[in-house]
C-alpha cells in the first residue's frame, strides 16, 4: 500500500505544490498548517512519513520532532529554509531521518523520502549485505568488495564505512560516528574522522564527482549515496 504522508508547512502555496508531488507519485496526502493540527493529525491519521517544515506559527518546529517520533516507527523529514549547521544536527538528533533545504529540487525531495521510507521498513531486520553500484559491503563477514574485488580496509575504516552502510542513503552526524567508532576508547574528534573519510574514497571511489559515494552534508555529518 502506498504510504500516507503528511505535510506540515504553514505557507499554502508549498503545501500545495508538495501535495502534488506526492500524489504524482502516488502517496496518499494529509495536511497541517501548524504544530498543533500537525499533532492532531498525526494521532488521527497514522500517518508513514511526515514531511514538517521549522517555522511553523504556533511552536519551532524542532520542539514537537519528539512528540511526532512518539507516535511510533515513522518517518521524520525536516523541508525548511533554515540552513544553519546546528539546526540541521538538533533535527537529527531529536529524531528526524533526513534535512532537505528549501528552497529543494521536487525529485531529490522523492528520492530522499523513499530511502526514508525503505529503510524503516526493513528496519526490524538485519541486513548483512549492503550494495550500492559497484560496492558491496558484507556486515556479518566484515568484508568490502568493488568490481568483484575485496578491498583492504583497516579497522578503523571498516567501522566507518559500516555505520554509514547502516543508515544508506540518509545522514549520520559527526556525533553519531564519533560515538560509534571511536567511543571512550581516546578524545574523539571530527579531524580523526576526516582523514578515515578520506582514505575511504580514496580507495572505494572512481575520479571525479561522478564517482562519489560518500558526501559530505557539511558541518554536519556524512551520507553513503544510495542508488539512484
Amino acid at each position: 500500500m502506498p504510504a500516507k504522508v503528511l505535510v506540515v508547512d504553514d505557507d499554502a502555496a508549498i503545501r500545495r505544490l508538495l501535495r502534488n508531488t506526492l500524489l504524482r507519485a502516488d502517496y496518499e496526502v494529509v495536511e497541517a498548517e501548524n504544530a498543533k493540527v500537525a499533532l492532531r493529525q498525526v494521532a488521527a491519521e497514522h500517518p508513514g512519513a511526515i514531511l514538517l517544515d521549522l517555522g511553523l506559527p504556533d511552536r519551532d518546529g524542532l520542539s514537537i520532532i519528539p512528540q511526532l517520533r512518539a507516535h511510533g516507527d515513522l518517518v521524520i523529514l525536516v523541508v525548511s529554509a533554515r540552513d544553519a549547521v546546528d539546526e540541521k544536527v538538533a533535527a537529527l538528533d531529536l529524531g528526524a531521518d533526513d534535512f532537505v533545504t528549501k528552497p529543494f529540487d521536487t525529485e531529490e525531495l522523492l528520492a530522499r523520502l523513499r530511502v526514508a521510507l525503505r529503510h524503516q521498513q526493513s528496519s526490524g531486520t538485519i541486513q548483512k549485505i549492503v550494495s550500492r553500484g559497484d560496492l558491496s559491503i558484507d556486515l556479518d563477514r566484515r568484508i568490502v568488495c568493488r568490481h568483484g574485488k575485496e578491498v583492504h580496509l583497516t579497522r578503523k575504516e571498516y567501522e566507518v564505512l559500516g555505520a554509514l552502510a547502516k543508515h544508506i542513503g540518509r545522514v549520520v552526524t559527526h556525533e553519531r560516528l564519533l560515538a560509534a567508532c571511536w567511543g571512550a576508547e581516546e578524545d574523539p574528534r571530527v579531524e580523526y574522522l576526516r582523514i578515515v573519510i578520506r582514505n575511504l574514497r580514496q580507495k572505494l571511489e572512481a575520479p571525479g564527482p561522478v564517482g562519489s559515494v560518500i558526501a559530505n552534508e557539511l558541518g554536519v555529518g556524512y551520507r553513503l549515496r544510495a542508488d539512484p
